[in-house]
């Protein structure tokens, strides 16, 4: 019987310092992970390495962890991303199925009970390949270097040739009145050779929409619809026109925020108006698409020196713009 009193005296000293160890030693709520993202490295055409580290599971167990990209900002798990386990600690994870020469952002993520966390944002570019780095040339015998930005290919520079594919002259109109009503023309900002040599010629929508067409073999004037692919593959909106233009003030009137990131070096090339005028090289850069608004107007894509903005407009077609082209 003492036996038996002694166990249950035990029994019950043991639950109650299992409950007194509850209150004074409480189990911590759950919380969200933290966690930082490693330097993205290796990169190539196509593939790139990052990864990871758990500072803090957030008292909670890590049910999956891995790195997130996508080429405009602030990714998230729902965009490409990889799976690299579970636990805390360090990971790395490899980064398949890139596009060459684009601009990624890329975070480090971790769920939990409580949801998901995520590292700083790294940004990296893939290496050249598809095209990049190549050259193309139109029927003058002009040569234009190619970049590959998100599965298209660019010209770095405007066009300058003077002759339609088939070879006819694409007619040259300095004077301002004949300007005004010429049905396919080209001209040099300010009449002046010097300036079509940096910036390209300015050509009239007609001449960017004759049948004859002024592309090299293969290529094309780019539709409104492949701008705004362009845009989307190089931040969007409100970011692309930043990452495309030439960096620095040699062209580009200041301030100038611009990083350059793929290459294309979008030169400030102004145009010509309606009248024959000539204004905007410095603080301005314009091209024609081959998309038509209507008989009066057509699209076109821009960009200024105080803004990091790529944006597309519709604009009357005897104005004078550079043409960018994009491989068929």
């Amino acid at each position: 019987m003492k036996n038996k009193t002694l166990l249950s005296s035990l029994a019950l000293i043991s639950v109650s310092l299992i409950l007194l160890s509850g209150c004074l030693f409480p189990k911590e709520d759950p919380e969200y992970p933290e966690l930082t993202t490693n330097i993205v490295n290796d990169i190539t055409q196509t593939t790139a390495t990052s990864g990871g580290f758990i500072l803090s599971d957030g008292n909670a167990d890590i049910t999956e962890k891995g790195v997130c990209w996508n080429q405009w900002f602030t990714p998230y798990s729902t965009d490409s991303h990889t799976s690299d386990g579970t636990g805390s600690g360090s990971f790395t994870s490899y980064l398949t199925g890139l596009l060459p020469n684009t601009f990624y952002y890329v975070r480090a993520y971790a769920t939990n009970e409580m949801g998901t966390s995520y590292g700083e944002t790294q940004t990296f570019t893939t290496g050249t390949g598809g095209g990049g780095g190549n050259t193309v040339t139109d029927v003058d015998g002009n040569t234009y270097n190619t970049v590959t930005i998100g599965g298209q290919i660019w010209m770095d520079e405007n066009l300058k040739v003077t002759h339609y594919r088939n070879g006819d002259a694409i007619p040259y109109v300095s004077d301002a009145v004949a300007w005004s009503t010429a049905s396919g023309a080209y001209c040099n900002y300010d009449n002046l050779q010097g300036n079509a040599d940096v910036y390209g010629r300015l050509y009239n929508w007609a001449a960017v929409n004759d049948s004859r067409n002024i592309a090299p073999i293969g290529w094309h004037v780019p539709s409104y619809n492949e701008w705004l692919t362009l845009m989307n593959n190089t931040g969007g909106y409100d970011y692309s026109g930043g990452k495309l233009k030439e960096t620095g003030n040699a062209h580009w009137t200041a301030p100038n925020n611009a990083s350059d990131e793929y290459g294309f070096t979008a030169l400030p090339s102004g145009l010509r108006d309606q009248l024959g005028n000539y204004f905007g090289m410095g603080t301005n850069a314009t091209w024609w698409t081959s998309t038509e608004g209507d008989i009066v107007y057509s699209w076109g894509a821009a960009m200024t020196y105080n803004e990091t903005i790529l944006y597309t407009v519709v604009y009357e077609k005897p104005l004078g713009f550079p043409v960018r082209c994009v491989k068929d």
